[in-house]
């Protein structure tokens, strides 16, 4: 039967074009997800990227085929992959992110087999999102997973399953299954699906059809749904769809797979998002898929963990996939832990010729099929990111995504009120700094502050504090009016661009997280929205530093929380006790407080003391922060996000090291060089020594191909060492 198997480790690269007869020599051993080249955090150009290589591997069948057909499956490569097989050319891909497959069948040989990928990673005029400059970087590599995917020649070549009435007294499913008859005659089968969960069978379904030779067949099975579960934000239950195309004699299933699936109803109205019947204001931020040292060749560890950061840092209930299909780790990581998804196709204003649009149409069909099962995705994005106005291009592209998903909207990310509204739901960029009224509806705001007001984690305290203001501040008006649905910040992190954009190393500093997904005080104004019954937050808006801001002094002072009063104490002595500032963020859930009365001679010389706030919830204390008075380095730290590794040569974890004051507060005006020593199963990616700016910064380890134990030690000079110790296994 169905057999898929990763396809990741023992191959061989060349950031070069070499032919079939060039020698092993040429090459080195490499793990997929892979990086065509490590570059630094910022600073270099991207051209750096831009060039030819060539992917290899040797393999032997790791199962026989008996009859069975093979597939190579890849999740994405940029740009533009040729992919052969023993010599021979199988077909090109033209776009980086979106899945393409081959059947290697019919050109294996026994023993030893040589796949050979020529990757094209150049900025090519001819493919999405490219033709004319773009706000974003498209780093080279076979970047995602590849898998091989042994099938039976009567197999299905895709599955949908279609929730309908699922609020109403009478909920069912239909599933849409694609099979392909690869046999010479035609077959008759069974098709059987079933929907479970932890508590059992929801529904079922199956029919008998006779599949004509070398065609593809839909079948659709009609399924009742009773005593399921919906999924929503807080409890993201859950199911999966098997789905088996048994033989009538009931031998041995010719293919099974399954889906999983969850049942809930989105939808975008005049008056509101609401999920399951219930209004939702969504509240949530871009996010580039790009990271550090490593451009776009995140493993699954670091593409979840991207969306942990969003739904339980940073407290938003919806990402954004801006501006292209992200990887599927990411998304189903959103199903589990229940963070809404707006994804779209690759662009970035410019629309080019008719060629480029048939890839941009080949887009919007790629990224539906392989994620319309995802219950996170709640729109699909069908324009080129602020692009203007093609009537046949964009009534294509709404069509298309009707017809291969009718239970969902489509929106199309404009930044001109006056464009052609052609969707289901108007979205639009606001940067106004404010927010406009809509004139359409429904109406989501898709991008505000960003490029208005870009902040650096180690710039001046008045510019951070203002940063974060702008955003609490379009987060008031986005509650306050009815009319709009949501608003989505730009963006969660900073993330590497051209030289076109963005700021003198080359990074736009747009993020309310930097590029190491660590947090500016931005990030505070959406993690106190949470709400407190999850996790009390309290976050002080400063480094408590008189000489820090204009005139001196250090009023007004801002926190951040989602308490229902704070207390502010210098030292021992209470200062005040605080409401939350209604009177500034009437709509906010939770406004930040606004503490005065910390004047510059009150807290000169003797009186400069360590500042303490508390969060109360109900009259009881929940939450506190210390700032220290002295404001001088303590300590290094260093910690990080997982003990324990997978020996595949591939996964990696965030290495984060800090220097802060007693209270493990950041000092964000240290910068000294931190080394790095790494010993045993594992190497370090990033800068070593790194030059520290902003108080805080990141590497990662990547586990090589062997069981053990990976020890880090990272070294500042006046401070003490800093060591973690990882597992590999």
């Amino acid at each position: 039967m169905r057999s898929v198997l990763p396809f990741n480790q023992g191959w061989l690269f060349a950031p070069r074009e070499l032919s079939y007869d060039a020698a092993d020599s040429a090459f080195v051993r490499v793990s997929l997800p892979h990086t065509n080249i490590e570059l630094p955090h910022h600073n270099f150009d991207n051209l750096e990227y831009q060039f030819i290589s060539t992917y290899r591997q040797r393999f032997t069948l790791p199962e026989p085929l008996n009859g069975r057909r093979l597939f190579v499956d890849f999740d994405g490569a940029m740009t533009a992959s040729t992919v052969s097989i023993n010599g021979r050319v199988l077909g090109d891909h033209d776009g980086g992110y979106t899945p393409f497959s081959f059947d290697l069948t019919d050109h294996l040989r026994d023993g030893e087999n040589v796949l050979q990928v020529r990757l094209d990673s150049t900025e090519r005029p001819d493919i999405p999102p490219n033709g004319y400059v773009v706000d974003y970087l498209t780093f080279g590599g076979i970047y995602r997973e590849a898998w091989l995917r042994f099938v039976e020649p009567l197999y299905f070549s895709d599955s949908f399953l279609r929730q309908r009435d699922i609020l109403s007294d009478s909920p069912h499913a239909e599933l849409d299954v694609w099979v392909k008859n690869l046999t010479p005659t035609d077959q008759t089968a069974i098709v059987y699906a079933s929907i479970a969960g932890d508590s059992g069978t929801v529904g079922d379904s199956s029919q008998t059809v006779t599949f004509p030779a070398g065609e593809t067949t839909k079948v659709t099975l009609t399924m009742a749904l009773a005593d399921f579960k919906l999924w929503s934000l807080n409890d993201p239950v859950l199911y999966r769809c098997n789905i088996c195309l048994d033989q009538p004699d009931g031998g041995e299933p010719f293919d099974v797979t399954a889906r999983r699936v969850g049942f809930r109803e989105a939808v975008f109205k005049p008056e509101g998002f609401f999920l399951n019947g219930e209004k939702v204001k969504i509240v949530g931020l871009n996010r580039h898929q790009n990271y550090a040292y490593i451009g776009g060749a995140a493993p699954a560890r670091l593409q979840r963990k991207d969306a942990e950061i969003l739904k339980h840092e940073l407290g938003v209930n919806l990402a954004r996939t801006s501006h292209y299909p992200q990887s599927p780790h990411f998304l189903d990581r959103c199903d589990e832990i229940g963070l809404l998804v707006f994804e779209e196709i690759p662009g970035w204003q410019h629309i080019g010729d008719s060629d480029w649009k048939a890839l941009s149409l080949k887009n919007v069909e790629d990224m539906i099929v392989r994620d319309r099962h995802h219950p996170s995705i709640i729109l699909w994005g069908v324009r080129i990111n602020e692009s203007m106005d093609d009537e046949g291009l964009y009534r294509a592209t709404n069509d298309l995504a009707h017809k291969l998903d009718p239970t969902r909207q489509t929106g199309g990310v404009r930044f001109f009120q006056g464009s052609q509204f052609l969707e289901d739901v108007f979205t639009y960029n606001d940067f106004s700094n404010t927010l406009i009224e809509p004139n359409h509806a429904p109406y989501l705001v898709t991008e505000f502050n960003g490029h208005m007001y870009p902040t650096k984690s180690y710039d001046s305290e008045a510019q951070q504090v203002e940063h974060a203001l702008r955003h609490a501040r379009i987060q008031d008006k986005n509650f306050e009016m009815d009319n709009i649905t949501g608003a989505i910040g730009w963006c969660a992190f900073d993330y590497n661009t051209h030289r076109e954009f963005g700021a003198g190393d080359r990074i736009c500093y747009h993020g309310v997280s930097d590029i190491f997904r660590l947090p500016k005080f931005a990030a505070y104004v959406y993690e106190s929205q949470i709400d407190p019954s999850v996790r009390p937050v309290v976050r002080v808006a400063s480094v408590w530093t008189f000489g820090e801001n204009a005139g001196g002094g250090t009023e007004p002072l801002y926190v951040f929380s989602n308490c229902d009063e704070i207390e502010v104490f210098k030292g021992q002595f209470s200062h005040a006790r605080l409401k939350p500032d209604r009177e500034a963020f009437p709509h906010l859930p939770h406004p930040p407080f606004k503490v005065m009365g910390l004047a510059l001679m009150e807290v000169f010389g003797s009186n400069y003391q360590d500042l303490r706030v508390v969060g109360y919830v109900n009259g009881q204390a929940v939450a506190e922060q210390r700032l220290s008075a002295k404001g001088v380095p303590h300590a290094l730290t260093l910690a990080a996000d997982d003990g324990s590794l997978n020996a595949d040569g591939a996964d990696m974890t965030r290495l984060v090291f800090r220097i802060v004051d007693e209270f493990g507060n950041r000092l964000p005006y240290c910068t000294t060089a931190v080394a790095f020593d790494v010993q045993g199963a594992g190497k370090l990616v990033g800068e070593n020594p790194f030059s520290l700016v902003g108080g805080q910064a990141a590497v990662y380890v990547r586990a090589g191909e062997t069981a053990g134990e990976i020890t880090v030690t990272a070294r500042a000079a006046r401070l003490n060492e800093a060591v973690v110790k990882i597992r590999v296994g």
